[in-house]
């Protein structure tokens, strides 16, 4: 599109103001801003505008929610670990890392996934899960891929981290990054674009959803299928206890023959501040914890238990079909618009200005839309203290101090040994599980018969 074209069809929406200081501007700065410009899609910006004063999607009424089924920890059958080891021995899976966030929660100015987190040996974030994914590539001899879904803020500096690192040993072939994508925000009174800066739009991160849609639109989507992957492990970066590419749980979602499969942690208190896996008119759903009435979220069965306690730690399956149809065309996930306070330039000042109350709408897609619209799906439980350590908090709950001491927690237990002071840390490259690690310790310590004493 030649400029005077990009000009006319800013025009043709009421957008020609993002062109103001465009005199100022350096070749470069025009070039990147023309690309920038010819991205964004005014049309469907202007459809979203006009549903800004339309209510947030409600709950169904109370009758059409019920509690979801869950397979419980031990009913797994044996034959789900086969059947998920055969897929990774058939190099049919791949793992998705969201990676997007930065570590400002926790006092730390850098992607969350250079966090250090091993109790003993500091290793990062992003070690801890690069290696789980080598072992596993050792164990099934092949190369598991490895997607890292970046943001603006974080991508160059997780790039260069990766290639600091060595990749952690994964081949550099195998590690794919992605950015998220962004979206406009429109003023709230007159729906216009709002700039950063002369020549910049004001582009925020589209949301966790925006993971799926950017597979997509970078193209790894497409080049994993012909590649001859079938299933993509989905998890967030600042879960260090999170079981990558688990065979039991690829194995039951493989049997099952589910489009999305979800692992769940039983919630005991109700005001637990984690999303609720639910049956909503019969589909497979999450409910924010904020959005369900206090009465439901303590509302207990016949056993005493919870009746909605199945919390998402954010831990999924997608099958690429599924994720191919989700993301193109009619079936492409949905925007949730949002009000905020967004600071932006005024062109007419030459100023930026920081607003005190609501002035934008921004607009982002949420990765469980996608839940509903599987025909087939499934949810395991699985174990809190073996697979859930959330890093959200600089102190308290969610913390670095209590994901370390789950981390220590679980080696003691992987070890067999009673909890101690002492922190102990288990390698990804060691062990990937108990029977692993038990195994291993079992063999360091058994006795040997000396050469001179065995049987000929």
């Amino acid at each position: 599109m030649t400029l005077s074209e990009l000009k006319a069809h800013y025009a043709s929406h009421g957008q020609s103001h993002v062109f103001a200081g465009w005199d100022t501007l350096s070749d470069k700065q025009r070039s990147a801003f023309q690309t920038q410009l010819e991205s964004v899609d005014l049309d469907l910006l202007a459809d979203l505008y006009l549903l800004r004063n339309e209510p947030s999607a409600a709950l169904p009424a109370r009758e059409y929610i019920d509690p979801l089924p869950v397979v419980g920890a031990d009913e797994v059958p044996p034959s789900a670990k086969t059947a998920g080891e055969l897929a990774l021995w058939n190099s049919e899976v791949a793992v998705l890392v969201v990676a997007g966030g930065q570590g400002t929660r926790l006092g730390f100015d850098k992607p969350k996934g250079l966090f250090p987190i091993g109790p003993v040996s500091g290793a990062s974030l992003f070690q801890i899960h690069a290696e789980k994914v080598l072992a596993l590539s050792w164990k099934y001899e092949t190369e598991v891929p490895l997607l890292v879904m970046t943001s603006a803020a974080t991508h160059a500096e997780t790039v260069e981290f990766f290639h600091e690192e060595g990749f952690f040993g994964l081949a550099e072939s195998q590690v794919k990054f992605f950015q998220q994508g962004t979206m406009p925000a429109l003023d709230l009174a007159t729906g216009q674009l709002l700039l950063d800066a002369p020549g910049q739009l004001f582009l925020g991160p589209n949301g966790h959803g925006g993971t799926l849609t950017a597979l997509h639109d970078s193209g790894l989507l497409a080049e994993l299928e012909a590649a001859g992957i079938k299933q993509i492990f989905y998890f967030q970066v600042d879960n260090p206890l999170v079981k990558i590419a688990d065979p039991s749980f690829v194995g039951q979602h493989i049997q099952s023959r589910a489009e999305v499969s979800s692992k769940v942690v039983f919630k005991e208190v109700g005001e637990e501040k984690v999303g609720i896996l639910a049956l909503l008119d019969g589909r497979c759903g999450i409910v924010e914890y904020s959005d369900m009435p206090t009465e439901m979220l303590n509302e207990r069965g016949d056993d005493g238990a919870l009746a909605f306690r199945a919390g998402n730690p954010a831990i999924h399956i997608f099958d690429v079909p599924f994720l191919k149809r989700i993301t193109t065309g009619a079936h492409r996930l949905g925007y949730h618009i949002a009000k905020k306070k967004v600071p932006y330039y005024d062109d007419a000042t030459g100023t930026t200005v920081t607003p005190t109350v609501e002035n934008a709408l921004k607009f982002e897609l949420f990765v469980f839309d996608a839940l509903p619209l599987a025909d087939r799906w499934l949810a395991v439980q699985t174990v809190r203290d073996e697979e859930f350590a959330p890093l959200k908090n600089a102190t308290g709950n969610d913390s670095p101090d209590s994901a370390r001491a789950l981390m220590i927690a679980q080696a003691y237990r992987w070890l067999g040994l009673p909890k101690g002071s002492v922190p102990v840390e288990i390698s990804p490259l060691y062990a990937l599980d108990a029977d692993e690690a038990r195994s291993k310790v079992e063999a360091s310590f058994a006795p040997t018969v000396p050469t001179y004493l065995q049987a000929e």
